[in-house]
């Protein structure tokens, strides 16, 4: 492990990528000394530099990047119960790699690796081990039944979980560096044999084509590999449960990990896999397929049941019963606004309960969610501003938002509910057709790493809707799906 990061910083070092421009930047050798290395962390006052005079011998590190008893057993302790002359031989430890070039010193410092400057020559050695969380159940994902470790900031860490559920050669890790100023690691993982070539590729050389100051979170890698960065949906999945991540390198997808983020990225993906959850499996299949259902059924009541409100009230009250007409003509006759502004302000309302409820600390946000619902939905109705149906219609549409697993998914619907109560309360019935046929043309045309982002709907593959529309029994999922384009569909070999 030690030898593989350390050949990785001195190969980035001697073979750092050209930018693609017209002409390649002229590479300046630095000169490596104990007095150049101090140049370039000048004003950095948490450096720590360690002499033993015996050895002639500096040790450079930061202190809070490095491990305490992995500082003191491998280098500290033995360097400092020996004499000069049998300075070699601990020198000719394997944890001990010579480095003669400059800039690959700094950064193995900056990656928690201590400088060894001795008359010999300059030395590394791999000590990481800065303070970190611990592993342990998502905040963002609820865990019903399952797993309950997540992902955590440490690409180390993450890339641990996953090697310990997949004890398997096949499973191989490609690592970047990216960001023009804060540099970040990236790791690219695959399972050989399932995953295609092809999508490797293409995430490998998008992630080589980032120029930007620094990458902070996985949420902003995704942006910048999109293949339609101005589109509203999500074109790669982000999690941070590893059940998730190691079904989907079982299904040959490409999965990416950040340095200092916990999402984990998943490419390709389609629309539909936003609405399926690892929960699903743990449960019996009909239990399973009924709760996929039941997404299906929350996305289309968030995106169409606010907007119809609009275009009925607003254009078609023929199409409302004859006995909801009295109490609804009841509840609209105090209102002074028309309908379309009538929601757009009720749902800039739960909109913005729901930011405070976000940003405010956990016990505050849930009283401030649920009282102050109750609170401004009542005295609006009170009051005269809208209607008890609008209200009804505002709060189904806001908790069958938070039925979709994907908190990205959701944020894009919500959007999207504001574009068709616009098209609604201008065009009516006409309008809500109109956008929502303009949205299915635009999922059509997306893609994800090139793949289709609307199969197996378009283009149809029936063999996939077993796992898609519904959670079929084990043993009827066989194939692994069309759009992994594996070269290896078979998924088991279960007998019925």
């Amino acid at each position: 492990m030690f030898s593989r990061i350390l050949n990785f910083l001195l190969s980035q070092s001697k073979h750092r990528k050209q930018k693609p421009r017209h002409e390649a930047e002229p590479q300046v050798q630095v000169p490596l000394s104990l007095g150049t290395i101090l140049h370039e962390f000048h004003d950095c006052t948490d450096l720590s530099r360690r002499s033993l005079p015996l050895l002639q011998a500096d040790l450079i590190y930061f202190d809070h990047l490095i491990d305490k008893v992995s500082f003191e057993r491998d280098v500290l302790r033995p360097m400092e119960s020996i004499t000069a002359e049998k300075l070699n031989y601990v020198l000719l430890q394997s944890n001990f790699r010579k480095v003669e070039d400059a800039k690959a010193v700094v950064r193995g410092i900056l990656e928690g690796f201590v400088a060894v400057f001795v008359p010999q020559g300059v030395y590394m050695v791999l000590a990481f081990g800065p303070e970190a969380r611990p592993i342990e159940s998502s905040q963002t994902e609820s865990v019903i039944i399952g797993p309950h470790d997540a992902f955590v900031e440490s690409l180390n860490t993450n890339l641990s979980i996953i090697r310990r559920k997949i004890k398997s050669n096949r499973l191989k890790v490609l690592h970047f560096e990216i960001g023009e100023v804060f540099k970040t690691s990236v790791s690219v993982l695959y399972i050989d044999g399932l995953a295609n070539s092809e999508f490797v590729n293409c995430m490998t050389e998008r992630i080589r084509n980032i120029e930007y100051s620094g990458i902070f979170d996985g949420a902003m890698l995704v942006q910048m590999i999109d293949d339609y960065p101005n589109s509203l949906f999500p074109l790669f999945l982000t999690s941070e449960r590893p059940d998730m991540i190691l079904s989907k390198l079982g299904e040959g997808k490409v999965i990416t990990i950040l340095d200092q983020s916990p999402s984990v990225i998943v490419g390709p993906i389609s629309f539909f896999e936003f609405f399926t959850s690892p929960d699903d499996y743990y449960n019996r299949w009909a239990v399973g397929t009924f709760l996929r259902l039941l997404r299906y059924f929350a996305f289309f009541i968030t995106i169409s049941l606010t907007s119809l409100y609009v275009s009925v009230t607003t254009y078609h009250y023929e199409m409302i019963p004859q006995n909801l007409l009295a109490s609804l003509t009841e509840s609209r006759s105090h209102v002074p606004f028309p309908p379309i502004f009538e929601a757009l302000l009720m749902e800039a309302t739960i909109e913005l309960l729901r930011e405070a409820g976000a940003r405010l600390p956990s016990k505050i946000g849930q009283t401030i969610g649920i009282v102050g619902g109750i609170v401004i939905g009542t005295a609006a109705v009170e009051a005269g501003f809208t209607s008890n149906i609008l209200i009804i219609s505002v709060a189904m549409s806001a908790i069958a938002s938070f039925v979709i697993p994907s908190y990205t998914m959701s944020g894009s619907i919500r959007l999207i509910r504001f574009g068709l109560i616009l098209l609604s309360g201008m065009l009516g019935n006409f309008g809500f057709a109109a956008g929502i046929s303009l949205i299915i043309i635009h999922m059509s045309k997306l893609t994800s790493l090139g793949a289709p982002y609307t199969i197996p709907a378009s283009p149809v593959k029936p063999s996939d809707w077993k796992d898609i529309f519904i959670r079929g029994p084990f043993w009827m999922l066989k194939q692994r799906p069309t759009q992994s384009k594996t070269p290896n569909r078979n998924y088991n070999k279960m007998k019925k």
